[in-house]
């Protein structure tokens, strides 16, 4: 694999992490409402938002994974548009992340 500066490597695993973390917290959450409260009138707008924070941090991690894996297949140096695409990649979720903690936790 093309190598990738250390710190591009360390911040793509913590951000693979935290996206974890959010699926994680938004479904337990989720579980915990349903279980106390069951799906109704007064759950239903916050099951809904539970369960598209964790559906887009999903895709994020998704999107990471993927490029990460393209990354991994390049070879003997990485394209500047394919450093590009995983840069914006991680600038984007480290700047929606904590908004979406936010609002996990708001829930």
């Amino acid at each position: 694999m093309a190598k990738l500066s250390p710190e591009i490597r360390a911040t793509l695993s913590y951000q693979k992490e935290q996206l974890l973390a959010l699926i994680d917290e938004a479904k337990s959450i989720e579980f915990i409402i349903l279980e106390g409260f069951g799906e109704n009138e007064r759950t239903i707008s916050t099951l809904e938002q539970l369960t598209e924070i964790a559906e887009q941090a999903r895709t994020r991690l998704s999107q990471l994974s993927t490029l990460h894996l393209r990354l991994a297949e390049v070879q003997p140096t990485i394209p500047a548009d394919l450093l590009r695409l995983m840069n914006e990649a991680l600038t984007n979720i480290q700047n929606r992340i904590p908004a979406k903690e936010a609002q996990s936790r708001r829930n």
